[in-house]
């Protein structure tokens, strides 16, 4: 079993570099085999569709800089695995 920790996605000149951060069981799959891509790729799946949901609930802008490019930093509120699903409708 898998857990997601971070995920980071960074558009650099066209291409989408994305670095994911889990913790796996040891007895996980081994670097560079199709198994190890496709437990990272569900992760990173999971990730993305979890912050499209909460995208769609209450964003703050904690920070912005910039002038001609922009940086903001969002703040949003993710639900916590053990949070019961009506606990997690209510608030958004």
């Amino acid at each position: 079993m898998s857990q997601l920790q971070r995920l980071v996605v960074d558009y650099r000149s066209g291409e989408l570099v994305m670095r994911v951060l889990y913790r796996s069981s040891l007895d996980g799959p081994n670097p560079s085999t199709k198994a190890r891509a496709r437990v990272v790729t569900d992760l990173a799946k999971a990730g993305l569709r979890d912050a499209l949901d909460v995208l769609e609930g209450r964003v703050d802008v904690v920070g912005e800089s910039g002038f001609l490019t922009r940086e903001d930093l969002l703040s949003v509120a993710l639900p916590r695995p053990d949070e019961p699903s009506q606990v997690r409708r209510a608030a958004s």
